[in-house]
């Protein structure tokens, strides 16, 4: 029976990944990067909110929007699933305040109550759709993805220049719309996600940045769809800003730490998928917390050293 941990071979890992097969190792690490600073990013906001849960619910309640796209256009194009998954992802938000507002149930248990009827309903269309040869949609892509599966994309040509895989742009063009759109609005979706009543009586409208913000949820997961699913995406969301939460309490600062941690963990866990031999998404998210999990040890023992001191 072999070891459930294989022996590190220092070539293997390290060495080969940048020297046999540079071009598919720089795609699968920028796409990894680009997913987790981009979902990093909108996760900064969740997290001031405290509504880490709802990425949960948005990331599952795509899927209806992503199937009815498809029966509406009769398309699997990229611009149709935007508009299903951006569709979707306001109505589930929508629905969530609803139900909360309106009833006795609280915002946790009404996000639960949304994304799993959601989630069900996707699945069940997907499936009558399947059952009459209109549509086939993996489930198991759509859940866990396959970035290793990036580099053999056919490259997308403009302007007599090629660019890349098409995932792996159309993410960047992403991440770029993300940071574009935070500095511009930094002051708006600080005050709304710090203090609504104080944005409120600035007329700041604090429900419609909140739509805006899950508009953009929507957007970001879709795109990471293709390549780490609805389920890793949920991780990078969280997992990011945690870790720069524990560093810093200036929003600027943790931003600014949220793409590093993407950066170092979208290296790490591809290497550490080339030593373990398993799925490339998940490996960049265990890195991602094992990061996470060195810096709050290291502010437990340093605030332990100055309670002592």
């Amino acid at each position: 029976m072999e070891a459930l941990i294989p022996e590190f071979d220092w070539q293997r890992v390290v060495i080969d990944p940048w020297t046999v097969d540079v071009a598919s190792s720089i795609w699968i690490v920028l796409m990894g990067f680009f997913v987790a600073a981009a979902c990093g990013l909108v996760g900064n906001f969740l997290l001031l909110r405290r509504m880490a849960l709802i990425g949960d619910a948005i990331s599952h309640s795509i899927l209806p929007g992503l199937v009815l796209a498809f029966v509406v256009f009769k398309s699997l194009s990229i611009w149709v699933s935007f508009a299903g998954a951006l569709t979707a992802g306001i109505a589930t938000a929508a629905v969530i305040e609803f139900i909360h507002e309106h009833s006795r149930v609280k915002a946790d248990a009404a996000i639960c109550i949304a994304f799993t009827t959601f989630f069900a309903l996707g699945v069940a269309m997907m499936s009558m759709l399947e059952a009459k040869g209109s549509i086939h949609l993996d489930a198991e892509c759509v859940l866990y993805g396959e970035i290793a599966f990036v580099p053999l994309e056919m490259p997308m040509e403009w302007l007599g220049v090629e660019w890349g895989p098409p995932s792996v742009v159309r993410m960047g063009l992403m991440l770029v719309t993300v940071v574009i759109l935070i500095i511009a609005f930094f002051k708006e979706l600080m005050i709304t996600s710090f203090d609504p009543g104080l944005a409120d009586s600035l007329g700041m409208r604090p429900r419609l940045w909140h739509y805006g913000l899950m508009g953009m949820l929507a957007l970001v997961i879709v795109c990471a769809f293709e390549a780490v699913g609805a389920i890793i995406a949920v991780a990078m969301l969280i997992v990011p800003p945690m870790f720069a939460g524990q560093i810093s309490d200036r929003l600027s600062l943790r931003l600014v730490l949220t793409v590093a941690h993407a950066a170092v963990s979208a290296v790490l866990g591809f290497h550490l998928s080339m030593w373990l031999q398993c799925t490339t998404a998940g490996a960049m998210v265990v890195a991602g917390a094992a990061l996470f999990v060195a810096v709050w040890m290291g502010d437990l023992a340093l605030r332990k050293w100055r309670r002592v001191g």
